[in-house]
């Protein structure tokens, strides 16, 4: 059995090959959440917008999900806030947690930055059982984010 390194070790080569062909960007974000998805198995995978006041609902893979959050609550909001990864192991002992679905227990949230340094969206994880996400998680989905800075740039966020 593949350990969770393993499978983001495939995961990465898997998407270097198909950013490699990409072109679209949101075609290129939606095969991203495809392969994490399909390589992880997490419950919901997705990215989010950042437009001026609130985060929209991007590509992602999983059940349907709230299209629109504000930056005032939430571990996606406390992400923005900080510019940094949020990990919280039981999302119900986290303050102001902006339940889209109940089934969800654990998430991360890594933040997306252009070539510039801005912050442009983020890359929501979410898993039913508790403490889900650790450091493998962080350290492999941050390389993944850096691998998107060049996409948006051609987004008009």
């Amino acid at each position: 059995m593949m350990t969770k390194a393993d499978r983001y070790t495939a995961s990465l080569r898997e998407l270097d090959i198909r950013l490699a062909k990409g072109g679209d960007p949101i075609a290129d974000l939606g095969n991203t959440a495809a392969v994490l998805k399909k390589r992880l198995d997490y419950y919901w995978i997705g990215f989010y917008f950042l437009r001026s006041d609130r985060l929209i609902l991007g590509p992602f893979q999983g059940t349907p999900a709230c299209v629109f959050l504000s930056l005032d609550k939430g571990v996606c909001a406390e992400a923005v806030k900080r510019q940094e990864t949020v990990i919280v192991q039981d999302v119900r002992d986290f303050p102001g947690h902006v339940a889209c679905d109940p089934k969800s227990r654990s998430e991360i949230v890594v933040p997306c930055f252009d070539t510039g340094g801005r912050l442009r969206a983020v890359l929501d994880l979410d898993h039913t059982e508790k403490s889900a996400f650790d450091d493998t998680d962080r350290k492999n989905l941050l390389h993944i984010t850096g691998l998107l800075t060049g996409l948006w740039t051609s987004l008009p966020l």
